[in-house]
């Protein structure tokens, strides 16, 4: 049965790439969104608490049969509702102690350019395009201070097209249950 081969292993469980070829997706091409139901939902919840859930338990928890999941999910996958799968990382316990939000404000219609820039960061982990009174939100991890301030005031600052940058170092950070 397909649903039973979603793993190589022969484990049932969900693998990093879901057991399907993630498709790449552009931002030209992305089909209009399908209306998940409640069904969709409950998958997608229970994906991102355990995403190495097995289909079966993902069938059983959302009453469908394992066939019927196995097909909600690479539709999820298919329409780029599901862009992954991956692990959640305690950064300070592997080694990237140094969490900071930087705000940047960039010259005009230089997003896509600076985007791939800081996607080549080491410790670059989220980058937002954003309104108000800057331009792009990055978050970092790196091992120390010391590597923060060098990412900031030689990688970043040496960029042509940011005009400025504010860092905001992180304290504490707590990761929210999708669950809750």
């Amino acid at each position: 049965m397909a649903s039973e081969r979603m793993a190589e292993d022969g484990s049932g469980r969900i693998p990093e790439s879901g057991g399907i070829a993630l498709p790449e997706v552009s931002e030209a091409s992305d089909p209009p969104p399908r209306p998940l139901d409640s069904i969709d939902r409950s998958i997608l919840r229970m994906l991102q608490t355990d995403g190495r859930a097995s289909i079966r338990s993902v069938a059983e928890h959302v009453h469908v049969s394992r066939a019927n999941a196995y097909a909600r999910i690479n539709r999820l996958i298919e329409d780029g509702v599901i862009r992954g799968f991956g692990a959640r990382v305690n950064h300070e316990r592997a080694g990237q102690g140094a969490s900071a939000y930087i705000t940047l404000k960039i010259v005009q219609n230089s997003w896509r350019t600076v985007r791939e820039q800081l996607r080549a960061l080491p410790g670059a982990a989220h980058i937002a395009l954003v309104s108000g009174d800057f331009d792009v939100l990055l978050l970092v991890h790196t091992p120390d201070n010391r590597t923060l301030r060098e990412l900031v005031l030689t990688r970043l600052q040496s960029m042509p097209e940011i005009l400025s940058t504010r860092t905001l170092l992180v304290f504490e950070e707590t990761d929210l249950d999708p669950e809750a």
